[in-house]
This record gives C-alpha cells, structure tokens and sequence, in this order.
C-alpha cells in the first residue's frame, strides 16, 4: 500500500514539474525581426518602428513578464518587461510583437532601444532571474527595407530573409505561409478549361435527382399496395384479379378533387384573410366627465 502511495505521489509531483517546465519563458524565441520598417506592420500609435516578434514554442500559455529584452550583450537587463499587463500571457504556439521605437511610455510593448540598420544587431532575451539567457540572435546588416529576419518556420533553427520571393513577412503570425494546395495544381494541370469540373458537377446533379425519383416512386408503389391490401381486407376479398375489376385501393380524380377542395375551405377556415378595409366606428358614448369644461371654470360668485 505504501509503494501504491509512494508511486501516485512520484507520478503527480512529475506532472507538476512537466507543467511549470512548459509554462517557463524557457520555451519562448526571438522568432522574427524587422530593423527598417517603412510601409510595414504599424504600431497602436500609427506608426511604422522596427519591431521583434516572441514566439512561445510550448503547448502551455507563458507569461512573458519580468523577462528582459536587450541589444547590449554587457546589459542583459536593458528592458524589463512590466509585470502589471495581462497581455504579457503568450498563448500556445503564438506570437508577442514588440516595438524597437525607444520609447517605452508608450506602452509594455515599446522597449527603451532602437535597433541600427547600419551595422549588426545583437538581440537577446532574459529570464526574470537577470541571469538565464533565453534565446539570442545577431541580425545581419544591409538587410532591404520592410525585409525581416526570421526564422523559416517558427521556432526552427533556420534563418532567412523574409519579404523576397516566397517567403512573407509576417508580424504576429507564422512564419511558414503555405499559398499552395497540390490538389487542386494537379486539378488545374489536367483540366485547365474547366470542362471536367463542369461534368463531375453535371453527373453528381442529375444522379441526385435520379436517386430522389427512384426513391419516390418506390415510396409511392409500396404506399398503393397497402392501400390496396387494407381496402381488400375491408371488403373481404383475397382474389388479386376480382380486387383488380373492382379498382380497389385506387382513387378516381373526383375524389382526389373533393379532397383538394376540403383542404382548401379548411385553410380558409383556419387563416385569417385581411380585406384591407379601415373601419371608423363612432363613439356610443359622446360625453365624458374627465374631459368636461366645467371643472377647468370657476363658479360666479354669490350675491
């Protein structure tokens, strides 16, 4: 009983060091960087900055607060960032977005440094510790205007210069955008006309219908042989040829029009039809105390 025990504690106390690992900044990257930024993502204040994207790499939301962002390598502690924003809690496998504008009145997410487009940027990130190094990254120089340096895909080890060819900028979002879909480039390739869609869709249509005629017929055939059956049983017949010169279980067209003609005066009987006739009906009774003249005067004074 006591090695049960002692095995269910060992297992929760896993579980709970397993969940504070994932819920670490240890899993957070510097995922994307844009040093020039001239027509590119704007910031809450309408306006174009250099900024950096963090991605949280875990499957556990991770706050972020009370890390520290740096372009000095001698100060790892440049920017703290605040521990009073709830938006500080990064989702699973999403993005923080901050704005390298110098300007940090603006806001938790505008840091106290600019990033220099003339030369190499060192960027780091730091636990809360002022120890732990994160991550880090060194920015190439003469990267183009509105170019970012990411990674390839998000939180992979690979870097490269985003905003030429097939690769997008993307602040805020995943690095890796698939445009491409290899159905439908092999649709096209085969069928660039468009005249095999055009049949599938034809083919499916019309056997849809043919399906729902068969399926009503059958319904129908299978609904006259009971009504068949049930009127020979109510007359006491068993000879199919006699039920047959009879007509039983068939309706002739007058009766199928008195039916017609039923339902309608029952809809007419239930439903209200408007005539649209404004009837004006005069007041039986024409006077009314409340709205008398005579309590609005006063009485003539007595001699």
């Amino acid at each position: 009983m006591n090695k049960k025990i002692r095995g269910i504690f060992v297992a929760t106390a896993l579980l709970c060091v397993t969940g504070l690992l994932a819920q670490s900044p240890g899993s957070l990257r510097i995922n994307e960087v844009m040093v020039v930024n001239e027509s590119n993502f704007q910031d809450d204040y309408g306006v174009h900055s250099a900024w950096i994207e963090i991605y949280n790499t875990s499957f556990a939301t991770v706050d972020i607060k009370g890390c520290y962002l740096t372009n000095d390598p001698d100060n790892p502690t440049k920017y703290a960032i605040p521990k009073s924003d709830i938006l500080t809690q990064i989702k699973p496998r999403q993005h923080a977005l901050f704005w390298a504008d110098g300007m940090p009145s603006r806001g938790t997410f505008h840091v106290n440094f600019t990033l220099d487009p003339t030369r190499e940027n060192y960027i780091a990130l730091y636990d809360s510790n002022e120890k732990t190094l994160i991550d880090e990254v060194i920015i190439p120089a003469g990267i183009p205007t509105d170019h970012s340096y990411g990674r390839v895909e998000d939180g992979s080890a690979e870097w490269e210069i985003k905003g030429a060819g097939s690769s997008y900028v993307t602040p805020s979002t995943n690095n890796l955008t698939i445009d491409k879909n290899s159905k439908i480039d092999k649709f096209r390739e085969h069928d660039s006309t468009g005249i095999g869609m055009a049949i599938t869709a034809m083919c499916v249509v019309f056997s849809g219908l043919l399906i729902l005629f068969l399926l009503f017929k059958t319904v129908g055939n299978v609904a006259v042989k009971l009504s068949k059956r049930n009127a020979m049983k109510a007359h006491g017949i068993t000879d199919q040829q006699e039920a047959k010169e009879k007509n039983l279980g068939k309706r002739s067209g007058e009766e199928f029009a008195a039916i017609a003609m039923a339902m309608h005066e029952m809809a007419n009987e239930v439903h209200d039809f408007e005539d649209m006739v404004l009837t004006i009906h005069k007041v039986k009774r024409t006077y009314s105390p409340w709205s008398s003249k005579i309590y609005t005067l006063r009485e003539t004074p007595k001699k």
